[in-house]
This record gives C-alpha cells, structure tokens and sequence, in this order.
C-alpha cells in the first residue's frame, strides 16, 4: 500500500447487500462504524445501503471516493456470484486483482482443521486488489483490503459483524487514528420531554445557531420521536478540553432556555433519572395502568437494578379490575367515566396502598383507533402521580396511532413522576 499524506476528516460507509434493502436485515455494522470513526475524530458524512447490483455499486463508489477522505465498504466479500465488492472496487478505481497464495492457504487449512475440503468457490476470496493490503479475517473466511485512490482511503470489511469488528479493531483503526492526526469529535445529547419539536425548536434555536460561528463551531441537531426531543450537539478539535469546556457552555445555555423540560444532559433516559431520584429519596415506585398496558413499568424494569426501587403494579384494562384489586369507587366510574381525573388518581392512591410503595402512577386513556366521543376523543389521556405529600394529575390528547399515543402516554408518566421528585 502507498504512503498517504494528509489528515482524515471525513469518511463514507458504504453498506452492500440486497438483503439490507429488505424488511428482514438491519444494517447494524455503520451503526458501529459511526461511533468508532467518530471516537478517532472522523466525521461520517454519508452512509449508503446498496443492492448487489454492479452499476448501482459502481455509481455509489465513485461519488464517495469523489467526496471522502477515506469510504469503507461492508459486505459483499464472500465466495459467491453475488458477492461482488472487490471486483466492483477495482474496476471503480481502475485496478486489476491478483491471487494471494497466503490467504489461499489460509483458507485452506480453515476448511481442514473442520475436517472438511475448500471449495473452489472460495478461491476467490484470495483475490487482492493490486496495491492494497490485505487484512486478515481471525473469525471467517473473506479478508479484508484496504487500497489508496491518491490521496484517499478504500477499506474493504466483511459484512458479519463478528469478522467486521473485531477486524476493525485490530486492523483499520490503527491505520485511521495516524491519520486522523489527534483530531477529536465531541458529542452531547441534551434530552427534552413534554414539548413538541416545534416548542423546543423556537425556545433553542436563538441559543443554538450562533454556535456554529464560536471557536470552536458546534453544530446542532434537533431529533424528535413520541414524548422525546433530543439536541445533539457536536464540534471537532485538537484539544478535548477545549472542545468540552465549550459543549458544556453551550449545554448550560440552551438548559436555560428550555427550562424543567430538560431532564438529561448527560446521555440518560428518563427512567434512568427517575430511578437515580427515586434512590436518592429512598422511594419505591408502583404502577396501574389501563390504555398503556404495562409500558410504564417496562421502561421502569429496563434500568439495570430497578428491583431496589420498583415495587409492580397492575393493568387494570377492565373496569372490575380497576374496582376490586385498586379499590377504586364505582361512583367515580359512573359518574367520571374511566377516563377521567378522578380515577386516575384514584388508581395511582390504590396501586401504592396495596403494594407499600412510595409513589404511585395511574394512567387511564383512549388510545384508538375507536372509543373516543366529542367530550373525549381517542389520544384523551389522564395521569396521576401521588405521594404521601401531594397528588398531581394532568390531562394529555396525544396525536397519532394507538402505538404513538400509548408511547406519549408512558412519557408523560416517567415526566411526572421525575417532576414530583424534584418538587
């Protein structure tokens, strides 16, 4: 392989497999690729996914190979017809590919020590683009390459993530980081909930877009999904301390703005906070649920350790549940409805007294798609928190799906209870 010179700042990854274009393969390998290139300070401008279609591929490589300092391609060096990606490399930068009797034998002798012979099939993957450096594959058959295009960088990785990173590692990284030249990529991730996208956006935008003219420039990223808006901030540098000091001016700022809607500035889900609040105080949480069917205490048990502090809980889907396990009046039902203030207060007062806990939930809603009525229509959602200090309640009408609004509801829930901890 030639000498290179240069820093590397920016990458491609280029995905291939016709598999990946299908509903039944997820392309977790530029998942990975992303947060390791962006540990050595390489910002990953593009990913592709490709078919194993030679001219789609041809048309991909030559575009990033145009626009990156270094594209990495994933897949698509196994020993079949399909698998196309060395010979579609060549051709893209105008080499030819040559035998390597050494990964020949290894192969070889892979096969054997399983007692069985090598396919000539597998000859292929013998095969080097001329110039490049072939990486060896410790857990399987296809190595990889990595190969110059003047002063840019083509890696070839196998497409199982069991050969991809442990090659990664051991083979790319060293190579990337002495080029990256000390260049570092820091992130933050500011966490939001109980205001929409929109909200966020107007309350942090005046905060956010002057960064991008500081030293260090920081750039902003505002990514919202049911219940959750999240402000990714990132800049690149050659000092960690300095590119830090300014994320956490930048942190503080935009938390101003936003107020108690931010509950993490560190990377945490907000059951992760209300778990550390929750130990904090010494409190154990229990839940009764009706339309979110068992979400909020999901969330709950997902934490590492929640045993300490959740307690259970029930879902009271059916009214007689609500009435005989969570001692709620049927007056309240007949007169309120089962959606109302009133019973989900009274479930979150009935699920703490038969388990002990500390702090109670009650969520009761219309979740869809049928149900609603003018006075409550579907997405009509009621969440109750009590304590032996105070009882909150707040009415919610969540847009989208019954999946969205079930989502939104167990949000608001986790918000709740964070918000009563904190007083």
């Amino acid at each position: 392989m030639a000498a290179l010179t240069g820093r590397i700042e920016t990458a491609e990854i280029v995905a291939v497999g016709s598999e990946l274009l299908t509903a039944h393969r997820i392309d977790t390998n530029s998942l990975y690729l992303t947060g390791a290139l962006n540990a050595l300070g390489i910002v990953v401008a593009i990913k592709h996914v490709v078919g194993d279609r030679p001219a789609a591929l041809r048309a991909v490589l030559q575009e990033a190979v145009s626009r990156a300092d270094v594209v990495i391609t994933t897949g698509g060096l196994g020993p079949t017809d399909d698998d196309l990606t060395r010979e579609v490399v060549a051709e893209t930068l105008g080499l030819a590919l040559h035998g390597v009797p050494e990964i020949l034998e290894i192969i070889t002798q892979r096969f054997a020590r399983r007692g069985a012979r090598m396919p000539e099939v597998n000859r292929r993957q013998a095969r080097v683009i001329d110039g490049a450096r072939w990486l060896p594959n410790t857990h399987g058959t296809a190595p990889g390459q990595i190969v110059t295009s003047g002063n840019r960088l083509v890696i070839l990785l196998p497409g199982p993530p069991s050969e991809l990173e442990p090659m990664f590692e051991a083979s790319v990284a060293p190579v990337l980081a002495a080029r990256a030249g000390g260049r570092r990529l820091r992130r933050r991730v500011l966490k939001t909930t109980g205001r929409s996208e929109s909200q966020v956006e107007e309350l942090a935008q005046p905060v956010y877009a002057p960064l991008v003219d500081e030293t260090p420039p920081i750039e902003t990223t505002i990514l919202a999904s049911p219940g959750l808006v999240e402000l990714h901030l990132s800049c690149s540098g050659d000092d960690e301390a300095t590119l830090d000091a300014a994320l956490d001016r930048a942190i503080g700022r935009l938390t101003d703005a936003l107020g108690d809607a931010v509950f993490s500035s560190d990377g945490r889900a907000i059951e992760d906070i209300v778990g550390a609040l929750l130990v904090e105080r010494g409190w154990r949480v229990a839940a009764a649920e009706s339309c979110t069917g068992g979400q909020v205490l999901q969330r709950l048990t997902d934490v590492p350790g929640s045993s300490a502090w959740v307690l259970g809980g029930v879902v009271a889907y059916d009214n007689a549940v609500k009435v005989e396990i969570l001692g709620v009046p049927d007056r309240v039902i007949a007169t309120d409805g089962a959606v109302s203030d009133q019973v989900a207060l009274a479930m979150a007062d009935g699920v703490r007294s038969c388990t002990g806990a500390e702090i109670g939930i009650g969520v009761t809603g219309i979740a869809g798609p049928g149900g609603g009525s003018p006075e409550k229509p579907v997405g009509t959602v009621f969440v109750a928190v009590t304590s032996a200090a105070r009882r909150d309640v707040r009415q919610f009408l969540f847009p989208g799906t019954r999946a969205m609004v079930r989502t939104f509801s167990a949000a608001a829930a986790l918000d709740m209870v964070r918000r009563h901890l904190q007083g």
